[in-house]
């Protein structure tokens, strides 16, 4: 039965490390290599992350906003060469995020902090809805 397991982990690992996903800071890039030459090049969400091609064997993704959305890079034969899923979140260290009431201010910080301006700087709510004039007498 153990022999078993350990077939099946050898046979399965690589389907397993295909479907990994690739995580992306928000604002930043990240430079893949493929093994094949590509031909066509899917963004899922476009809004999400942004693909370049560098040339036929290197991608460039950059984070756009915060989400989830895949890349499907297809080879000259028409055959998938990669397909991952692209996680866009937050840095893991440098910025900070300040919330006064409904407004959220985001600071670059190394060493000092600075005002971000960016996709994921700053944000407020929604204005509220003017109040309805009153009748004049």
């Amino acid at each position: 039965m153990r022999r078993i397991a350990l077939a099946l982990l050898f046979v399965l690992a690589p389907v397993a490390a295909s479907a990994a996903s690739l995580a992306v800071s928000l604002d930043q890039a990240v430079r893949i290599s493929l093994k094949t030459p590509a031909a066509d090049v899917i963004v899922g969400n476009p809004a999400i992350a942004d693909v370049t091609v560098a040339d036929q064997r290197h991608l460039v993704i950059i984070g756009k906003s915060y989400g989830v959305t895949n890349l499907v890079v297809v080879g000259a034969s028409g055959r998938t060469i990669f397909d991952r899923q692209i996680v866009v979140g937050a840095p893991s260290q440098g910025r900070v995020s300040i919330f006064r009431g409904p407004v959220a201010s985001s600071y670059a910080c190394s060493p000092s902090c600075e005002l971000s301006t960016g996709a994921g700087a700053s944000a407020s709510a929604p204005a509220a809805p003017a109040a309805p004039a009153s009748p004049s007498n």
